[in-house]
Parts: C-alpha cells; structure tokens; sequence
C-alpha cells in the first residue's frame, strides 16, 4: 500500500527542513558563529523556527500516516496536510520579525489546530472501528478442562 499523502508531506517536509537548516547556515558563515547563536537574535530566531519545525513535523507525520492508514486518503487529510506544510513555512518568515506577528502567530496557531484536529480524529476512528479481533474462544468442553 502507497501512502500516497504522507510520502508526498514527508517529502515536502525534508526539503522544508533542509530550506530551514540553510537559513541558518547562511547567516552563521558572514557571523563566524560556528556553534550556538553568539548573541545574534536573527541567528537564534532562525535556529528556533528549524527546531521548532524539528519538534512538530514527527508527530504530524506519525498522525498523518496512521489515519492515512485507517481511513485512506481523502480531502481532509490532504487539506490538513497541506494547511500543516504551509503554516510551517509561514512561521519560519514570522521567526524572522520582531516580536508576535500574524506569520509567527498564525503559523504556529494553525500547525496546532491541525495536530489537535488530527489527533482526534485518530482517536474517534480507533474507538469507532470494530475490533480486530475479539478474543480467543475455546471449545465447550476445552473450556472446562481449562477451568478447573
């Protein structure tokens, strides 16, 4: 089975975290800053919105393939999915701005919304759907011999 919305997020994600680690790796060379954020606030924003992103994406992914799994792909896994990878780059801009900014509010809010929404609706289905099995059942008189 193909899990054709969470190869195309996870592959979409690898190269967002690369973008992200690049950012970094951009402003540490002119800085000559080779390990932590020596101070800089531009560094240590962009260093947050890689790790932040490093934080979130495993979670989502997990959830992500599990009720693709369950439930196939439909129009709401690929819509929060999509919504997810956007509203992750969109905090990545919002990092670079001072203080709480729509892309940095927005991005994170929206991440949130989408991992609390997929979250639930991994529960509802693991509590809706028909056990796979419902035990072992022995035969009449092999559940005597058992018994006693």
């Amino acid at each position: 089975m193909i899990l054709q919305i969470t190869l195309t997020m996870a592959g979409a994600a690898a190269i967002l975290h690369v973008w992200l680690s690049l950012r970094v790796s951009r402003l540490r060379r002119p800085l000559k800053i080779g390990f932590g954020d020596g101070g800089n606030e531009i560094l240590l924003r962009r260093m947050r919105a890689h790790a932040n992103f490093a934080e979130n994406v495993p979670i989502f992914l997990i959830l992500l393939a599990v009720l693709e799994l369950a439930s196939g792909g439909n129009l709401i896994l690929w819509t929060a999915a999509i919504l997810f990878i956007l509203a992750r780059i969109a905090h990545a801009f919002g990092m670079d701005r001072p203080g709480a900014n729509p892309l940095r509010v927005g991005g994170i809010g929206v991440s949130w919304l989408v991992l609390i929404g997929l979250g639930l609706h991994a529960i509802l289905i693991a509590y809706q759907a028909p056990p796979i099995s419902t035990g072992v059942t022995l035969p009449a008189a092999r559940s005597a011999a058992v018994a006693g």
